[in-house]
């Protein structure tokens, strides 16, 4: 089954550099180090006296996520130089703009024998820490190969994602097995990614329980909601993905929000600003694009988030926030940056992506589910007109913030002795596992 995926990639090899050339045209990120994605790299320092420690982040999620791990290791390996890779342009602008000439940046190669067996050749990394799901066949057989230990890390898994490696499974359960060790988030994902073929599996909590808001995006949060107007209601519509735009516009239009309300709108993917801007034209509303860095008149209605890397401060700034990607079955985006900035949040029906953390917070009153666009609209008109409620919304945000962390000191116990830093933890003393995140799965 691996010859036969690998032949696929061959099959479509050739037509890589021009999708990377047509994604340029909006990214611009996709055109820097294109001989990367292929396995050819420049040099780079290396650590002293062993290859770096290699963390994947493969998007701007996974990059922010990775912050506390990655200062950890700072703290514990201060003479490890640390290899952060990515796929996608904005992951790795957020790496550059988080942790700047504190890493060595690259892009993970497309999952081809010569590609990742350069990759590993070159970078010769100690051990490898995947963030999240991101494992590829060619690229584990490669690092098992070379004895190159690969860790999955702040692991999940869906019940339909492992459905849809059961289909493939002479493919996927080897790659699984490959894996030197699984960290997962949730006792849920534990037995999935177990049942996977994932071995050595234990449960360490969420990281992105453990990403506090950092002091420039709260201090560029408090311009902005100077900018927008302190009196004015802000609802800030998250991450939003193709579709849930018209969507939420055509609710508003035959709803009632308070007067003088701001919606904000702040798309998943910044190839698709232009196109959110196209259809606010064309549907003849008032909207300022942040890019513009321009002023917010009370005339305007919408302001289109077009800019990378502010969405914590898009948080801090709004009175009521949705999570997109769950308005339609799409999965949903992680809502931890909202619950973290401690303000009211919503979600869709559809989170299937991210269900457990979703549900303890809709459980903890921290966060609402609503069933449609229409639906969702007349619940931002209620916690805009309630501030009793939305304050009692970020008081169980802050603690339900507080009850999870210290998923970072348990992934820790358990990975630094693998890493050469600690002894072996004994079963049990890395810390509770809030009850949450607790399954059939190995706790560390």
């Amino acid at each position: 089954m691996r010859a036969l995926y690998t032949l696929l990639w061959y099959v479509a090899l050739p037509w890589l550099p021009l999708r990377l050339w047509w994604r340029g045209r909006r990214e611009p990120g996709y055109r820097v180090h294109f001989g990367e994605r292929f396995g050819r790299y420049a040099q780079h320092p290396s650590a002293p006296g062993s290859g770096p420690i290699w963390i994947h982040a493969v998007s701007l999620g996974e990059t922010r996520a990775a912050a506390p791990l990655l200062a950890r290791i700072e703290r514990e390996l201060p003479d490890a130089t640390i290899l952060l890779t990515h796929m996608t342009a904005t992951g790795r602008a957020a790496g550059r703009t988080l942790y700047g000439d504190r890493v060595v940046q690259a892009w993970l190669p497309y999952d081809v024998p010569f590609a990742v067996r350069a990759f590993v050749m070159h970078f010769a990394p100690r051990a490898g820490l995947l963030m999240e799901t991101e494992v590829w066949p060619n690229l584990l057989a490669t690092c098992a190969d070379r004895d190159v230990p690969v860790y999955l890390v702040n692991a999940r898994l869906s019940a339909r994602s492992l459905a849809g490696y059961r289909r493939f499974a002479s493919l996927s359960q080897p790659m699984f097995a490959s894996l030197a060790g699984v960290a997962a988030q949730t006792g849920s994902d534990a037995t999935r990614l177990t049942e996977a073929g994932a071995r050595d599996v234990v449960v360490t909590g969420n990281l992105k329980f453990d990403v506090d808001i950092a002091a420039a995006a709260l201090e560029l949060g408090g311009r902005l909601r100077a900018r927008f107007g302190k009196r004015r209601p802000v609802w800030l519509a998250a991450s939003t993905r193709e579709g849930e735009e018209a969507l939420l516009l055509a609710a508003i239009a035959r709803g009632a929000l308070p007067p003088h309300t701001l919606t904000v709108i702040v798309p998943r993917h910044p190839q698709r600003f232009d196109a959110v801007a196209h259809l606010l034209n064309t549907r003849g509303i008032t909207f300022v694009r942040r890019s513009a860095d321009a002023a917010v008149p009370e005339d305007v209605d919408v302001v289109l988030g077009d800019t990378l890397g502010e969405l914590p401060a898009y948080y801090v700034a709004a009175d009521v926030a949705f999570v997109g990607g769950s308005l339609l079955p799409l999965g949903g985006q992680n809502l931890m940056e909202s619950i973290v900035a401690g303000v009211a949040t919503i979600v869709g029906p559809h989170t299937f992506n991210f269900a457990e953390a979703t549900n303890a917070a809709v459980a903890a009153g921290a966060a609402r589910r609503v069933d449609d666009a229409d639906a969702l609209v007349r619940e931002v008109a209620a916690l805009l007109d309630d501030a009793g409620r939305r304050a009692r919304m970020r008081e169980a945000s802050l603690a339900l913030h507080a009850a999870h962390r210290g998923a970072t000191d348990r992934l820790w116990a358990w990975l630094a002795p693998k890493l050469g830093s600690g002894p072996e933890p004994k079963p049990g003393n890395t810390g509770p596992v809030p009850k949450e995140n607790r399954g059939s799965g190995r706790s560390a």
